[in-house]
Parts: C-alpha cells; sequence; structure tokens
C-alpha cells in the first residue's frame, strides 16, 4: 500500500476558491486517482476522480464548481476548487484505485478545508 500526501487546504470564506494537491509516484497514473472528503461522524465520500485515461467524474454537488486535474511532470494531482460553499468544509483525501473497485492506498492524514459563511 502506498501513502498518498495531500496539501493545500486552509480556512476560506464562501465563494472563495483553493487547490488542493495530491503527491502521486509516476506509476500510479496508471491508477484512477480521485479526492475524497470526511466530516466528522459521517462516511467519507468520493469527491473527484480522474481516471488513467484522463476521463474525471464528479460528486453531484462540486459539479462546475470542483476541477481535478494531473500533472505528470509533477507527480500530482490537483483538485481546483471554486466557488466553495459551508458546506465543503471536511478533511480532504486522495487515494487510487483500480477502475470502480474500493482505494488501495493508506489513508493519509488529509488536508483540512474550512469555509467560514
Amino acid at each position: 500500500q502506498v501513502q498518498l500526501v495531500e496539501s493545500g487546504g486552509g480556512l476560506v470564506q464562501a465563494g472563495g476558491s483553493l487547490r488542493l494537491s495530491c503527491a502521486v509516484p509516476l506509476y500510479l497514473f496508471r491508477y484512477s486517482v480521485g479526492w475524497y472528503r470526511q466530516v466528522s461522524g459521517k462516511q467519507r465520500e468520493l469527491v473527484a476522480e480522474i481516471g488513467a485515461d484522463g476521463s474525471t467524474n464528479y460528486l453531484d454537488s462540486v459539479k462546475d464548481r470542483f476541477t481535478i486535474s494531473r500533472d505528470s511532470a509533477r507527480n500530482t494531482v490537483y483538485l481546483q476548487m471554486n466557488e466553495l460553499k459551508p458546506e465543503d468544509t471536511a478533511v480532504y483525501y486522495c487515494n487510487y484505485r483500480l477502475k470502480s473497485l474500493r482505494p488501495l492506498g493508506s489513508w493519509g492524514q488529509g488536508t483540512q478545508v474550512t469555509v467560514s459563511s
């Protein structure tokens, strides 16, 4: 198991933007890499994912606001988050998986995103 490293979280006002980064070893780009989030007491949910072929999918509530992308030269997967809402407040994690199977990596510490109203 590989543990990916997240960064870029912080405190932002509603309507603001943040960009999260996930350091991904190059050999893992053959997997789908996703951003997940978890609010204390709730289940972790998949927010956005980019497939090995570059295809993307998003949680309905973040469509048209969040964009997932990858940069193989920097071994990084990004999550650009715009028009942030208080309900986006959560700890954000990244992980990888093969197609639609369960995530394969160990969960890291994540990065906290807090959106104030």
